[in-house]
């Protein structure tokens, strides 16, 4: 047996028990592949987080959810940063990159105080694929009509690093509706068995939020429902600016906020400007340490 010591931090929130909890496990050089995806599972959030060395980066980011490795996850990674830096592990830098199996990705960090610690992401550049399948099916697997769904702009798959499947909403209310059931994403998303369904609209709780979100899982993933996405939201944020307000100048900021219907609302900034005939995507939030936890190994 060995004792592994676990990191809860909350993120996308400056108030625990809110937001989007994540594991960090701040010795991941001293673990093997096996034991990450067992200390996951046992600690059962939807991400947890193992930095380790790197020979290309500052350090690299191993993501892991209670099924399976993630090419990158937003939230981990502004928990992981979080950690390092209010551990002492990053010394002043505020600006440094880190390498995921989504490519080497640059971050910035800012602050007045602890509790004020603003990261700031950069995702990969957004991709987007057709959804060849059943909007019918695909809005029973979530607990709506097919009705509920805007038809005037498209659902697809996009990645800023991980693929989701983006399902526009027309009202706020049919959220509060919503009920997942997982098992039957996998016959619904054939051209992409392992993405999870992100839907969204651009009513909102909050005023000064421009899209509310929810995302439930992949099937292979262990879990129901991620309540603050980061890379998700910054796809989404990639969506508006290509569908809904592709007229945008040079910079488009957008406030995505997710989690209010299970209690865990936060808040995500996302930033989207133009590159050539591409977007350039980053994301941004506050994280807030919760607790730590030992976790047994057995292997």
């Amino acid at each position: 047996m060995k004792s592994i010591m676990v990191s809860h931090y909350d993120v996308f929130s400056k108030e625990s028990n809110k937001g989007n909890p994540a594991g960090v496990v701040l010795n991941g050089d001293e673990l093997t592949d096996i034991e990450m995806q067992e200390i996951a599972f046992k600690v059962g959030f939807n991400e947890t987080a193992f930095p380790v060395k790197s020979e290309v980066s500052d350090f690299k980011i191993r993501f892991f959810t209670p099924g399976h490795e993630m090419n990158l996850c937003g939230h981990a990674t502004l928990a992981t940063v979080y950690a390092l830096k209010t551990n002492g592990l990053l010394d002043d830098k505020t600006t440094f990159t880190i390498e995921t199996k989504a490519g080497i990705l640059p971050i910035r960090t800012s602050s007045t105080t602890e509790s004020d610690l603003l990261i700031t992401m950069q995702q990969a550049s957004p991709k987007f694929e057709e959804f060849k399948g059943s909007k019918g099916s695909l809005a029973k697997s979530i607990g709506i009509k097919e009705s509920d769904i805007d038809g005037n702009i498209p659902v697809l798959y996009g990645s800023t690093g991980t693929w989701t499947l983006l399902v526009p909403i027309k009202k706020l209310d049919s959220f509060k509706k919503m009920k997942p059931n997982n098992k039957e994403f996998l016959g619904i998303l054939k051209e992409m068995p392992k993405a999870s369904v992100h839907p969204f609209c651009l009513e909102t709780y909050d005023s000064i939020a421009d899209m509310h979100a929810r995302h439930f899982s992949s099937p292979f993933s262990g879990t129901i429902e991620d309540a603050v996405t980061g890379t998700a939201s910054g796809v989404m944020g990639a969506y508006y600016a290509k569908y809904i307000n592709s007229n945008f100048k040079e910079f488009l900021n957008l406030i995505v906020e997710q989690g209010h219907e299970i209690g865990k609302d936060g808040r995500v900034m996302v930033q989207i400007s133009k590159n050539g005939v591409s977007l350039d995507v980053k994301i941004a939030g506050n994280a807030v340490y919760v607790k730590g936890f030992e976790v047994l190994s057995e292997n």
